[in-house]
């Protein structure tokens, strides 16, 4: 059997999709994920949001190393706020969906849940901030505001996901 089609090379990893205005990134839980019971262990959330959340900087245009190498600045997590609510397990196929909730002159806020078959295990509203080198706040550059303005949430988009706030 042939494999299917893709436009990327095989071995490319994976940066998720954007759905509408929300960023979607699959995840397998691994056992090196889990504490001896087989559950996710409680920073392994946090790991997987932050990359859900690079991977949708990628996706937007926002070219996050190029920036840091021209020593613009980086962002940097300011303010986060989590909610377990369920356990997340070994071989558990999940998903972190991630939405831009508002963007200001050198930060942004982003909603971020992670589920499995539409149930929320876990979410989160992040602050980061654009700093300079130095680490003192800096407006973020005008392009990444304008790739923003497009993918901002608004209440009324609905997912339709189960159990989505």
């Amino acid at each position: 059997m042939a494999a299917p089609h893709t436009d990327q090379p095989a071995d490319a990893p994976m940066g998720g999709r954007f759905d509408g205005r929300e960023h979607r990134l699959g995840i397998r839980v691994y056992f090196e994920d889990t504490d001896l019971s087989g559950v996710v262990y409680h920073a392994n959330y946090l790991r997987w949001m932050e990359r859900a959340r690079s991977d949708m900087l990628r996706l937007a245009g926002i070219d996050q190393r190029g920036a840091h190498d021209a020593g613009e600045g980086a962002y940097a997590v300011t303010e986060l706020a989590i909610r377990y609510r369920a356990p997340a397990r070994l071989d558990d196929a999940v998903v972190v969906a991630s939405r831009l909730v508002a963007i200001r002159a050198a930060s942004c806020r982003i909603h971020q849940r992670v589920m499995r078959d539409g149930l929320i295990l876990a979410d989160a509203e992040v602050t980061a901030a654009f700093v300079a080198p130095d680490g003192r706040p800096r407006r973020q550059p005008k392009a990444w505001i304008d790739a923003f303005q497009p993918l901002i949430w608004a209440p009324d988009h609905d997912t339709g996901l189960k159990g989505a706030a």
